[in-house]
């Protein structure tokens, strides 16, 4: 591993505050009674500040302060003009920029993409509090303020969008956050060690500009300086050359080379008319020949003069498979041990990636979280209520990191998957600092944790190893060899703290990754009999293997094995406790089948889950990438799709997501209606009924042709059906076909089709006729009697007739119970709203309800509002 100065090895500056500010100044009045003139530093939030190590904002602040630079915060200003970003005045050194705790798109739009009605980290949970995309608004009105003074932007958004970057909300790839702000610096990762040292260079009166060797950072360049070496990644990977083998039996002369083998031959001698030295000198009084070239092989081992070109923005933006390829090669740059630095060509400069920085020491973690943190709201706020505050206020984080390598979590780009640990004695004093300060505190620890709950202190046992290692999941498929599972230093963390006089419970929140825990019972039975307060999370995710490798999770069996120590040491405790498993719905890789066997698992588990998630491709992650692409990173990427190698199926149209969703919450009778729409198409009729097996139970519902992804009220008949149409609607499922299991018909589409599948062509439906459902006969006697009807038009016009009306046809379009809507397009009573959750495809015109991204913000604008997204009522912002 790379060496690092420590943190807070320099003294503090000359003229430093003589001691901690007791919460950093937010306004002129509080820096005046600090006795400042100016600030050093200003950093601007997207969050209401707290000061708490939970927040990032008051970590680097906090950080800035212990090595003597004066910090103020502006949080959450208004960004319509650049007015409130002057509210301190100019700061002496730079502007640092973050968008704050979470993407600023995650935090205002769902997976469906609709506005969230609130904001947990602002107070009273008020939305509209913050910019689309803010680091873009922020570092654009921070320049616009102040002109000359340096911008560094960071946190999570800044660190997950460094590169070009695929982006839901707009559907699009869209450009590295940095040009885009036009700042001078990201910095990426948790920021404390590149923070620290980019401060102490400005103040030593270094540019800005200069500054390119600080790991963590990114940086605009014109071009790669002498002396490096680049290593091109911009087309995708293709066979080497073929080296062909000599044969060993074949009969070949020995001896020196012929006449007819090339001159370069071993063997053969040098011709002393081509010698250097003339014509006339014999080969041991020639000059001796230029050194050969060194092998470029060893020269890529020097990783601080090596960097790997990525391919442009313009090609991962024309070309979704290229920019699979360039998701993978950028994930295997990850690890701070053997990472390059990565160049990216963005129009006429390039952009620069320097290698991540090098993981906090334990000694180094100790320091940032035993600074002097106020551990409250800001006093300004008063007694305004800030979810994001109440939720933490009680928890303790004991580590950064996770090496578990999720593909839909970002977690490994941003903190790294080497595990930072906290010692036990710093923990055990927060906790005494939570009982002591923390007004209201009831003596419950809410949580001692972090990305995952059990990782405490476990790496890889070879130092060695670890830093060669280029694998993105320490225990996927299993658990690595090399990794020390060892629960016993967190079992004793465990104990300790909740023998500390007026601590009553201590809790454990964060997730636990169960096939880890499965590894060591005691540890099972100690979160058990002694940190369970009846319930605990758990996230499985799925029970099925295709989407379980998509997600690099283990499958459902170490759930399975977890569960049984769970259950077998809450019951030796005389306790009742519970598992609450967390899923994905629509995540890369999952068919209908695939969900229908979950929402079967559930049910026989006796799960019904009240809080489901469907898969929000956030940027950076390599689920992200395959949901854009439909290619797997994890793979080699070619460019003609493999199945079964690197094609992956994605459910992206709104209707088949919101059914995957719904197979999560099979219990609901809001989604009874659109699973057994969905049944019938699956030819899964079996599992509608009453029955102990049965998933549904028959009843009235909108079919199919009507469903917007709302459930009818239960007992309520949401459309009018007659006929054959009304008896089927009431109850009664059409019969499976005689010989077994039933199967889904030729002639229907899935939703959401999966690769494979097609329309039944004209020529088998008279032999389908007789085996078809009574669903699916009345549909293709429907489309026979349209064409009919259609070809009776043509005939009587090429005669100059009349066309005779179909008695039946009336008949035929009413009857069977899949019998469509009226139409509620134009001129009906919606007259131009389409109806549909997803654009449907082969569509154009017409902007989908609720599918739709909202419009591109145009940051930085001098009037009005610099995002377009869709606005909400009340007050204009």
């Amino acid at each position: 591993m790379p060496k690092a100065t420590p943190l807070f090895v320099r003294a503090p500056r000359p003229g430093a505050a003589p001691a901690p500010a007791p919460e950093l100044p937010m306004s002129r009045a509080e820096m005046d009674a600090l006795g400042w003139d100016e600030c050093d530093i200003i950093i601007v939030t997207g969050d209401a500040y707290i000061d708490h190590p939970s927040f990032g904002m008051a970590v680097v602040g906090r950080s800035l302060e212990r090595a003597g630079f004066r910090v103020g915060i502006i949080a959450q200003p208004d960004w319509l003009s650049a007015a409130p970003f002057t509210v301190l005045g100019r700061p002496r050194l730079f502007f640092g920029v973050t968008a704050g705790n979470m993407d600023s798109m995650v935090n205002r739009y769902t997976s469906s993409r609709r506005i969230r009605k609130d904001d947990a980290y602002t107070p009273n949970a008020e939305p509209d509090k913050r910019p689309d995309r803010a680091v873009l608004v922020y570092a654009q009105r921070c320049r616009e303020a102040f002109k000359d003074t340096p911008v560094i932007i960071g946190g999570i958004e800044a660190s997950l969008r460094r590169i070009a970057h695929y982006d839901y909300w707009s559907d699009k790839v869209r450009r590295s956050v940095l040009p885009d702000s036009k700042a001078d610096l990201l910095v990426y990762g948790n920021g404390e060690r590149q923070i620290l040292e980019i401060a102490h260079r400005l103040d030593a009166g270094r540019n800005v500009r200069e500054m390119t060797d600080i790991r963590g950072t990114a940086f605009m360049r014109s071009g790669v300086p002498a002396g490096f070496i680049e290593m091109d990644s911009t087309e995708l990977d293709t066979p080497g050359k073929l080296v062909v083998h000599a044969d060993p039996y074949a009969m070949e002369p020995e001896g020196c080379a012929t006449q007819d083998d090339a001159p370069d031959r071993a063997c053969s001698m040098p011709d002393p008319s081509t010698s250097p030295a003339g014509p006339d000198v014999g080969p041991a009084d020639a000059a001796p020949p230029a050194p050969a070239a060194a092998d470029p092989r060893k020269l890529w081992r020097d990783r601080d003069r090596t960097v790997v070109r990525l391919p442009a923005y313009e090609q991962v933006a024309a070309d979704p498979v290229l920019y699979a390829h360039a998701s993978r090669v950028m994930h295997a740059e990850t690890n701070p041990g053997n990472a390059r630095a990565l160049v990216q060509r963005h129009g006429e400069r390039d952009l620069w990636l320097n290698p991540p920085p090098v993981p906090l020491s334990t000694p180094e973690m100790d320091a940032v979280f035993d600074l002097p943190y106020a551990r409250r709201p800001h006093s300004s706020y008063g007694q305004a209520r800030i979810p994001a505050w109440e939720m933490i206020k009680g928890s303790v984080n004991i580590m950064r990191g996770c090496f578990g390598g999720c593909t839909f979590c970002s977690i490994t780009e941003h903190e790294g998957r080497i595990i930072q640990s906290r010692s036990e004695k710093s923990i055990l004093r927060e906790i005494e600092a939570i009982r002591d300060k923390t007004e209201g505190f009831t003596g419950v620890i809410s949580d001692l944790g972090g990305p995952t709950a059990n990782m405490y202190r476990q790496a890889c046992k070879s130092r060695e190893i670890e830093a060669a290692c280029r694998l993105p999941s320490c225990v996927y498929p299993t658990i690595c060899p090399n990794l020390d599972t060892d629960h016993t230093a967190l079992i004793g963390l465990y104990r300790k703290a909740r023998e500390l006089p007026g601590i009553k419970k201590v809790l454990i929140a964060s997730g636990v990754r169960y096939d880890l825990a499965a590894t060591s019972p005691a540890y099972v039975k100690e979160l058990a009999q002694h940190h369970t307060g009846g319930y605990l999370k758990i996230a499985p995710e799925h029970t099925e293997d295709g989407p379980l490798n998509m997600m690099m999770k283990p499958g459902i069996g170490s759930f399975e094995k977890f569960r049984a120590l769970f259950d077998k040491f809450s019951q030796q405790a005389g306790k009742k406790q519970y598992l609450i498993p967390y899923f994905i719905a629509a995540h890369p890789g999952t068919t209908d089948e695939d969900m229908l066997n979950l929402a079967l698992w559930l049910k026989k588990q006796s799960f019904r889950p009240d809080q489901v998630q469907t898969f929000l491709p956030s940027p950076m992650a390599t689920a992200t990438a395959m949901y854009h692409s439909g290619r797997n990173p994890l793979r080699k990427v070619t460019r003609e799709a493999r199945p079964g190698g690197d094609e992956v199926f994605v459910p992206k149209r709104g209707k088949q997501r919101d059914l995957h969703k719904a197979f999560l919450r099979w219990h609901d009778p809001a989604n009874w209606p659109l699973l057994r729409d969905a049944l019938h198409l699956m030819g899964r009729e079996d599992l509608i009924g009453n029955g102990p097996e049965c998933l549904v139970p028959p009843g009235k519902g909108k079919l199919m042709a009507n469903a917007k992804g709302k459930g009818a009220p239960r007992g309520k008949a949401t459309g009018k059906a007659t006929g054959k149409a009304k008896s089927a609607a009431d109850g009664a499922s059409p019969p499976r076909p005689a010989g077994g299991k039933a199967k889904a018909p030729a002639d229907v589409v899935r939703i959401g089709r999966v690769p494979g599948r097609a329309r039944l062509s004209a020529k088998g439906r008279a032999a389908a006729k007789n085996k078809l459902s009574p669903n699916d006969k009345a549909a293709v006697l429907r489309k026979a009697a349209v064409k009919e009807r259609m070809a009776a038009k043509e005939r009587a016009a090429a005669k100059g007739q009349a066309p005779a009306k179909d008695p039946s046809a009336t008949d035929v379009r009413r009857s069977g119970p899949d019998m469509a809507p009226p139409d509620r397009g134009r001129g009906g009573p919606n007259p131009g709203r389409r109806r549909s959750l997803g654009k449907p495809e082969g569509r154009t015109g017409g902007k989908p309800q609720g599918s739709g991204a909202p419009r591109t913000p145009q940051a930085g604008r001098s009037s009005g509002r610099a995002s377009s997204a869709p606005k909400k009522r009340g007050r204009g912002r």
